[in-house]
């Protein structure tokens, strides 16, 4: 299910990771610890998000001896004011009077939100 900005929860919680780390580049791994999603729900997210023009990706340089190389995410700044609206409006109550409360935010979305 969405909320009122088109994204869903788990998109929301990667874009709270990245917010968490503006200026970082981020490993697909670190993001599925800091979110809890597994691979096949992230990597997809991470694409979308890409093709949208919200978050850049590259590949690590240069990779630990014995490691194949990451690929690195962060957000473009597009990506980051969208993400900000979008953190927020998650946090908000339901306007409308009558309307069903909001859902919880996962950790990861409140925690952004509250930066």
């Amino acid at each position: 299910m969405s909320d009122r900005s088109g994204f869903s929860a788990q998109t929301l919680a990667v874009l709270a990771a990245l917010c968490a780390q503006q200026s970082q580049w981020c490993h697909g791994y670190a993001l599925a610890r800091q979110t809890g999603l597994k691979s096949g729900t992230l990597y997809p997210i991470l694409i979308r998000l890409a093709d949208r023009g919200l978050v850049e990706a590259c590949w690590q340089d240069e990779p630990q001896p014995g490691r194949p190389r990451r690929h690195l995410y962060r957000l473009t700044a597009d990506g980051l004011a969208v993400a900000a609206a979008a953190l927020a409006g998650a946090a908000e109550p339901a306007a409308k009077p009558g309307t069903r409360a909001a859902r919880p935010t996962s950790g990861a979305v409140a925690q952004a939100v509250q930066q």
